[in-house]
C-alpha cells in the first residue's frame, strides 16, 4: 500500500510503500511521549525505506535522542534512530535507523492516506508512561511494560493485515 504523508505547513510531502499500514502500536516511552505532540504516546508505521520519496527534504531536520539521560553526560549515548521533522512547522514525519536500514517508520499522525483502524492496539513501554497518560484497559488493548517480543510485521501477519509485496 502506498502511503502519502505531509507536514502541517505542507513544505514537506512524502510517499512510502508499507506492507504493515495498521497504526496499532502506541509507544509510551519517555522519548516518544516527549516528541509525540501531547497525547502521551506516539504511533509509527513501518515502510520500505527504498520506496521513500520526499518533496521538500531541504525543510527537514532530524533529532537523535539520548538513550538514557539518567547516566552521567560522559556515559550517555545517542539512539541510532533519527526522527525526521519539518524545520518550518515542527511536524514529526518519520524515523530511520541504520540498524534496520530496509525500513523507515512514518509517524501515523503525518499520514494523509486513510489507514486501517486497529481492532486491538498494543500499548508498549508502559513502565515509562507519564502518570497522566490514558491507557486503555486490558479488555481493549494488549498492554506491555517494555517492548514486546512481536514485531510490526508479525503483528500484521497474525492479524491478517499484512499486505504482500507487489
Amino acid at each position: 500500500m502506498e502511503l502519502q504523508g505531509s507536514c502541517h505547513c505542507e513544505k514537506v510531502k512524502f510517499t512510502v510503500k508499507s506492507h504493515t499500514p495498521v497504526p496499532f502500536m502506541r509507544c509510551y516511552c519517555s522519548i516518544c511521549r516527549k516528541i509525540g505532540g501531547g497525547g502521551g504516546y506516539v504511533i509509527n508505521i513501518m515502510g520500505q525505506y527504498d520506496t521513500l520519496k520526499v518533496e521538500g527534504m531541504e525543510h527537514t531536520k532530524f533529532y537523535q535522542a539520548i538513550k538514557d539521560k539518567s547516566l552521567p553526560k560522559n556515559q550517555q549515548e545517542l539512539c541510532g534512530n533519527k526522527r525526521y521533522f519539518c524545520g518550518e512547522c515542527g511536524c514529526m514525519l518519520w524515523c530511520y535507523d541504520l540498524e534496520w536500514s530496509e525500513w523507515c517508520y512514518p509517524f501515523a499522525s503525518a499520514i494523509d492516506t486513510p489507514l486501517p483502524e486497529p481492532k486491538r492496539p498494543n500499548c508498549i513501554m508502559l513502565n515509562y508512561k507519564a502518570n497522566w497518560a490514558h491507557v486503555p484497559s486490558s479488555e481493549e488493548a494488549d498492554l506491555f511494560d517494555e517492548y514486546p517480543n512481536n514485531s510490526i510485521e508479525s503483528w500484521h501477519k497474525k492479524n491478517k493485515a499484512f499486505i504482500e509485496k507487489e
